[in-house]
């Protein structure tokens, strides 16, 4: 169409040029800025034990540069090694966002957002206009949702044909702080005549859709906020079908030509609803959501639909703002309208507690609760039962998923001479199952203890840091145990423009109470500054493994150097 005829001919070509230009700012700011860098990267490799993993020697290149003309951005970059190489330069898609004032446009390729259930980020190749004139909010979009693909038969591996699809919206709505209202309309309708033809055992079809939306808020005695949204949308799967007039959403009867009523349209209503209680200190909340089975909008590229969520929230501070609590609870239900040959159900639960004991000490914990409920409702039981009490359970299906955190920091000095930090972090995670009451023996449980000594020495700039890690995990016929300590050493030379550390581990595992490996690695590590533009790195990386179980990979120690050079400008 004559829409994208001129983008075609005015770029000549597509692009992924992203241009972002506040016409304010011309005259005012310097005309054009070139940034960007590029670094090598060589890698040496050697291995004893097994067959190298990699080769001996490899480089890796890459860089960037980018022209900024009064906010008009053009990016280039490049990566290059002795394996694979790429060039990205902005000519695959093309997108300009000028800015003037209250008003942005989007023009070539851009992706805009209304509301979950209307426009959410689908990419488009069109026009669009964001304006906020004051306390007034108005965006319109129009472009190329889709493009066409032809059907190939001769080739197995091809892409799915598509109809090439168009769509619009409009959005126009009035906010003063949390008192707000939006009018929502967005409609796509696919080319029937895009493509040449489209095999019958494809099963695609040009689609016709058309979403309605309105959405608003209201701040209540200044400590309730009440929002909510309702959408409505009408599908057409095959827009060839018959005409029809609908009898239940009259709406679409008089969409004119924006929606055509068929024997193929279906409806959806989706809805969404929050109360918030803001006081001096504590929050409360209430949540509520219901999406028909079905509910979908081209507008967005993946849409979760046959749900209904019910949530609850609560926040408080205490003593002075020492401890702070979160607590959040969830339930979410699917097979809305018992089509489903199973449903399924589940409860969420979350508390965070957070205290802070002093200026030194600090604790966070949190917890949660993940349940899902599925009941099977296989056809025979309802064919073959004699009682409604025959086979009561035998096809409930249960999910139990935990997690705890506890996390503890301590300061143990901090002044200009030392800093000393101690840390602890445990980690607890459970899984299991249950089936008719009976649990099942495919759950495991995890655990992590981690604790950690810092101390930096400041007048030397060094710092030293000592940890141990201890890691479990139990299931039904396994029990893996890996711990170990850890050692690093790290300090800056020359006014900080040079840096060297050093790093080693050893880490050794255990299942069912064997022995089955011992990994031990140094790290030694270094870099230098010149002028904040020129990096020099170099890493070195030993790792020795011994495996003690038969037929596992045989011991081995590997070897990997990398030196490094990176160098970064700007002009102006």
């Amino acid at each position: 169409m004559p829409f994208e005829v001129f983008f075609l001919t005015f770029f000549l070509f597509n692009s992924q040029l992203l241009f972002a230009q506040n016409f304010e700012s011309v005259g005012k700011e310097n005309p054009l800025t070139i940034t960007g860098g590029a670094s090598l990267n060589q890698i040496f490799y050697a291995v004893d034990g097994i067959e190298s993993r990699r080769n001996p020697y490899s480089y890796y290149a890459s860089g960037n540069v980018n022209f900024n003309l009064y906010g008009w951005s053009i990016p280039l970059s490049f990566t290059w090694s002795n394996q694979q190489g790429s060039f990205q330069q902005p000519f695959n898609q093309f997108g300009i966002h000028p800015t003037y004032k209250w008003i942005t446009g989007h023009f070539g390729y851009a992706s805009m957002t209304f509301s979950p259930y209307t426009l959410a980020g689908h990419l488009f190749l069109g026009a669009g206009i964001e304006a906020r004139p004051g306390k007034w909010h108005i965006s319109t979009m129009y472009g190329r949702l889709q493009r066409a693909v032809e059907p190939d038969s001769l080739n197995e591996s091809s892409v799915t044909p598509a109809f090439k699809r168009m769509g619009y919206g409009v959005k126009a709505g009035y906010a003063d702080g949390n008192d707000f209202v939006h009018f929502i309309i967005f409609g796509s309708r696919d080319d029937a005549s895009s493509i040449n033809y489209i095999p019958d055992n494809e099963e695609i079809y040009p689609e016709e859709n058309l979403v309605f939306s309105v959405a608003g808020g209201k701040e209540l005695f200044s400590r309730i906020v009440l929002s909510t949204e309702y959408a409505i949308s009408g599908i057409t799967r095959d827009t060839r079908a018959e005409t029809v007039k609908v009898e239940k959403y009259k709406v679409f009867n008089a969409a004119g030509g924006l929606f055509t009523p068929r024997l193929s349209s279906s409806y959806y209503n989706a809805f969404k609803t929050g109360l918030t209680y803001q006081a001096d200190a504590f929050s409360v909340g209430l949540g509520y959501e219901r999406i028909d089975p079905g509910y979908r909008t081209h507008g967005a590229y993946y849409f979760n639909n046959d749900l209904e969520n019910l949530t609850a929230n609560a926040a408080t501070a205490l003593f002075s703002g020492k401890v702070n609590i979160a607590v959040n609870v969830g339930v979410q239900r699917d097979n809305l309208d018992d089509s489903k040959i199973s449903s399924m159900e589940r409860i969420v639960g979350a508390v965070n507690v957070g205290y802070a004991a002093s200026e030194r000490l600090n604790f966070s914990g949190s917890y949660s609760s993940f349940q899902t409920y599925t009941n099977i409702r296989s056809q025979f039981v309802d064919i073959n039962q004699l009682t409604p009490y025959d086979n009561l359970d035998t096809l409930n299906y249960i999910q139990i998923s935990q997690n705890a955190t506890l996390n503890t920091n301590y300061i143990l000095s901090n002044n200009k001479d030392r800093r000393q930090n101690l840390n602890l972090n445990l980690i607890f995670q459970d899984a299991s199952d249950e089936q008719g009451g009976v649990k099942q023996g495919s759950g495991n449980q995890f655990y992590m203890a981690n604790t950690a000594y810092s101390i930096t020495l400041v007048p030397k700039n060094i710092t030293v840091t000592g940890s141990f890690n201890y890691n479990k995990n139990e299931a039904a016929t396994i029990n893996a145990t890996t711990l170990g300590p850890t050692l690093a050493i790290n300090k800056s030379l020359m006014d900080r423009k040079m840096r060297i550390g050093l790093s080693t581990s050893w880490n050794e595992s255990y299942t069912n109470g064997d022995k089955v490996s011992r990994v031990a690695n140094v790290r030694v590590n270094g870099g230098y500054s010149i002028k904040k533009k020129h990096n020099f790195n170099v890493s070195l990386v030993g790792v020795n493994r011994e495996n003690k179980t038969e037929g596992s990979t045989d011991s081995f120690a590997e070897f990997t150097g990398t030196v490094g050079y990176s160098y970064s400008f700007s002009s102006k």
